[in-house]
């Protein structure tokens, strides 16, 4: 995909097209809203949104915070990154944590050990009390088929919840950020980028990531057609063999759902071929909590979650 400049001799390429829309999303939250937030776990997509950010904002600091729903379970070489690139570039992160609302008896464990599905309320409830206007998620439509149907900007009621029916045209470009009160926006500067994409941008602009998006030799055991990583969570259960293999990760989240592919891919050049030649996407091929049910994520998504 091109796009024609303004120079009659200089094309876009499908890269600086996705970038361009990303800054213009970004630099249009910046202007309509009051209290923006970008959610930040340390996962490749809201490390391309945060660069993405960086880019669209110098030599002027971010005009917002990060937002990390901290699970508690959470892989430590990304904790580690998180914090890393908070410090390097003087940012304000807020942090809600899932153990919080266990002691507090607000939420309480799941028998599978998962807490991926529990970060709804914490989410919901730092959105209701700082007053976020508008929160920036590093969601794409082609991961999930709920998240297909998003569109750029997606209004979220008092509640935080999700309607389908109240989603508004976006013609040319043009995103209303309108709202009541209590209300507030979902924006997914990412929406047009697919996993290729994503890998090929993080190529071309040199973005350090946590080193499980390699190959590497790590401890998993079976389960579900996944590998997953022992932990604190629960995991393995009896019977669960653990085994030290190849492996890398393609998605980020919560270690008792986030399943490892068997890789060699130990360089960007080597990942891109391999995401090249996939028939599924991250989350459809390593996610569990995706596997709850058909309507697994829209559900979440009515509820509040991302």
């Amino acid at each position: 995909m091109t796009a024609t400049s303004p120079h009659p001799n200089l094309t876009l390429g499908h890269l600086d097209v996705l970038e361009s829309e990303a800054v213009h999303i970004l630099r249009e939250v910046a202007g309509e809203f009051e209290n923006p937030v970008l959610l930040f776990s340390g996962g490749k997509d809201s490390i391309v949104m945060l660069h993405l950010a960086l880019k669209a904002f110098a030599p002027a600091p971010v005009p917002f915070s990060l937002l990390h729903v901290d699970t508690g379970h959470n892989f430590p070489e990304v904790i580690d990154y998180r914090d890393r690139v908070v410090a390097a570039h003087g940012l304000q992160l807020h942090v809600a944590l899932v153990q919080d609302y266990l002691d507090r008896g607000v939420l309480r464990e799941r028998p599978d050990g998962t807490r991926n599905p529990l970060q709804t309320v914490p989410l919901t409830e730092k959105v209701r009390t700082e007053r976020f206007d508008a929160v920036l998620g590093g969601g794409r439509r082609d991961e999930e088929k709920a998240r297909a149907k998003e569109r750029v900007f997606s209004l979220r009621d008092e509640f935080s919840q999700w309607d389908p029916r109240r989603q508004r045209p976006e013609l040319w470009n043009l995103y209303n950020g309108r709202h009541a009160p209590g209300e507030h926006v979902r924006v997914f500067p990412l929406s047009n980028f697919t996993e290729l994409d994503i890998w090929q941008y993080i190529a071309r602009e040199g973005i350090e990531l946590p080193s499980i998006y390699y190959a590497h030799k790590r401890e998993v055991f079976a389960r579900d057609g996944m590998w997953l990583a022992p932990g604190e969570w629960g995991g393995p259960k009896d019977g669960e063999t653990v085994e030290c293999r190849r492996v890398r990760y393609r998605t980020v989240g919560d270690m008792s759902c986030t399943g490892a592919v068997e890789s060699d891919a130990d360089t960007i050049e080597k990942v891109i071929a391999e995401v090249a030649t996939s028939r599924l996407t991250e989350r459809g091929a390593t996610r569990a909590d995706d596997r709850l049910s058909e309507a697994a994520m829209e559900d979440r998504k009515r509820e509040g979650y991302f």
